[in-house]
């Protein structure tokens, strides 16, 4: 089939790889002719596993090509509209400029019996107002949203663990089965339903999954005070079949480009709804997510007898979880800037957000290497569980640093190892 992914960031970028890895003749529209070029040239503007690979035999197989000129969409039957939808500068309100954009660039090419796919995370609401707007060129609205973990999006998008359709008419259904053929055939489980439910069932697992974590953060405050290890409380609760052990890791908390926009904007939607008091929980899901970051500076300040002043302190870690490079409201990022301005002497590392996270704060000193960036340091905070800071031998790590101090913000560390290293160490919980 003929498809069009109308905006390549890092959600269309996979989704028009993975289609075009499935068969389909691909056309990807973006409106950053820097990011078009390395698409077409077949490299990913972004580290993201096995997306490089996907992109190199699409552009070389001719079924995927990049563009600027929305006009080169115009034969196509399906439109996915994955645009980004941040939060508002002035409130916890989605932006919703991208989408209309789009809209409104589509409109002219839309014909009678062609679809657009919603995939962009929205407020409840918006896919109606689309089809509305529309509706005059014949052409269909249908809502598909998106599952993706980064690190994990190709396997995702190419193998995923439920396909969802939000329509209106069964034909769209039809047409959407035909691109979800491959995964279909494959016993991947189909959702049909109305738009409002496609919208809310993205916006819905988005709030369940930081609820879960800031739950066992919270949890983690009080085995904090009262000498319990979080880490044993997880794994005891998560044995029970109706609580499960993922996503209960105690630590820094989330980040990205996804959760925390995404509670924030559902929680101003059910204001404007006039239901602010049935989602009123998620303003202290974020509210616990934040104070995870302010703990690890309190541990700084009191390891560091007090003061984080003129202190060399090692930050391992930028992104906001590994295999990725993406530090959108990264807490690792945020932890490091926060000691930086307490007037620590703050190196980070990362082995891939050292670019990204030189651009949004070029006041922090930055090094690749982790046992240059370790040697001399008073401070060691692990933020990011990369592989490699999992499995850091301790006793080398201590010869390199001046003082052996390790705060260990994602429990990801051998608790007995460090200790028996010489480590002054602490974690997110832990007794």
């Amino acid at each position: 089939m003929k498809i069009s992914v109308i905006g390549c960031g890092y959600l269309g970028a996979v989704h028009a790889a993975a289609m075009a890895k499935l068969g389909h003749d691909v056309v990807g529209v973006d409106t950053d002719p820097v990011k078009v070029a390395k698409l077409s040239a077949g490299e990913a503007p972004f580290h993201e596993p096995g997306l490089p690979e996907l992109l190199t035999e699409g552009v070389r197989s001719g079924r995927l090509r990049f563009t600027t000129d929305i006009a080169q969409a115009g034969d196509a039957r399906v439109h996915f509209l994955a645009v980004g939808t941040p939060q508002l500068s002035d409130s916890d309100g989605a932006d919703l400029r991208f989408v209309d954009g789009a809209i409104d660039a589509l409109r002219p090419i839309l014909t009678p019996g062609s679809l657009v796919a919603g995939k962009s995370t929205v407020p409840v609401g918006t896919a109606a107002t689309l089809a509305e707007r529309i509706a005059e060129t014949g052409a269909g609205l249908a809502w598909n949203p998106e599952f993706l973990r980064e690190g994990f999006a190709v396997a995702d998008t190419l193998t995923p663990d439920r396909i969802v359709y939000g329509v209106t008419d069964a034909a769209h259904a039809e047409l959407l089965d035909e691109v979800y053929r491959v995964a279909l055939d494959a016993g991947t489980p189909r959702i049909t339903t109305d738009l409002p439910t496609a919208e809310l069932v993205k916006t819905a697992a988005n709030a369940f999954l930081a609820t879960k974590i800031s739950f066992i953060n919270a949890m983690a405050e009080i085995a904090e005070v009262t000498g319990a290890d979080v880490t044993t409380l997880a794994d005891a609760i998560g044995h029970d079949a109706r609580i499960g052990r993922r996503f209960l890791n105690a630590g820094i908390g989330f980040g990205g480009g996804c959760l925390p926009k995404d509670i924030r904007a559902f929680a101003a939607r059910a204001e404007e709804l006039g239901r602010a008091e049935s989602v009123a929980f998620l303003r202290q899901v974020d509210a616990i997510n934040l104070r995870r970051r302010e703990r690890v500076i309190d541990l700084a300040v009191e390891m560091l007898g007090g003061s984080v002043f003129q202190k060399r302190i090692v930050v391992l870690g930028l992104t906001f979880k590994p295999d990725s490079d993406d530090v959108r409201d990264s807490p690792a990022l945020d932890i490091a800037a926060q000691l930086h301005g307490l007037g620590a002497e703050v190196v980070a590392t990362d082995p891939y957000g050292i670019e990204n996270s030189r651009s949004r704060h070029p006041q922090l000193d930055y090094l690749e290497d982790v046992d240059d960036a370790l040697r001399g340091a008073e401070l060691a905070v692990l933020v990011t569980e990369w592989g490699e800071y999992r499995t850091l031998d301790a006793a080398r790590t201590a010869e390199l640093m001046a003082v052996p101090r390790m705060i260990d913000g994602r429990n990801a560390l051998d608790t007995q190892a460090w200790k028996a290293a010489g480590f002054d160490y602490r974690g997110l919980g832990r007794s």
